[in-house]
């Protein structure tokens, strides 16, 4: 069966799915946006875990509990800062593997559904329109090779960030 795209508007923290992904930083560290809404939720615990992991490159993804979250796991993946120094088609790749790399993740554990924020569009800088047609692509992609996902939920948390994603899906 083929995943169902899903646009919410919606705090991602909010969300019962199998796995949330959170738009972390290289050193999970506590940050802010997602990332601080999530740890909010989840508690104290999912920062104890997190310390106990190694710094993620760009793109690459690792998965925790969800702790005191209603989703059972968080994926924890970070995307490239579009302002920082480096070649456009390097950033978009990092983008792109980060959903690819948390589907991936997602698969491996024969998760039914997943729920993204707008990766790398808060602090990192990244152009909505430009990051959600990325985000789309890269989970087109990805679906190809996850077959237990059902649902792949894209959590915005403006209504504005939606219309892009519903324009970026071509639905209404």
């Amino acid at each position: 069966m083929a995943a169902v795209f899903e646009i919410v508007v919606d705090r991602i923290e909010t969300l019962a799915l199998d796995a949330v992904v959170n738009a972390a930083n290289r050193q999970l560290m506590p940050g802010t946006g997602v990332d601080g809404a999530l740890r909010r939720a989840a508690g104290p615990e999912l920062t104890r875990h997190t310390a106990t992991l190694p710094p993620l490159d760009v793109g690459e993804a690792v998965i925790t509990p969800g702790f005191g979250l209603p989703a059972r796991f968080v994926i924890h993946t970070a995307a490239p800062v579009w302002t920082s120094e480096g070649a456009e088609g390097e950033k978009v790749a990092g983008l792109a593997k980060c959903y690819m790399s948390s589907i991936k993740m997602a698969a491996s554990r024969a998760f039914r559904s997943i729920a993204f924020p707008c990766l790398g569009t808060g602090n990192y800088g990244w152009p909505r329109g430009f990051a959600c047609a990325i985000a789309v692509a890269a989970c087109e992609q990805a679906l190809e090779h996850a077959p237990s996902l059902e649902r792949v939920v894209f959590c915005c948390f403006t209504e504005d960030d939606a219309e892009i994603y519903r324009a970026g899906l071509g639905v209404s």
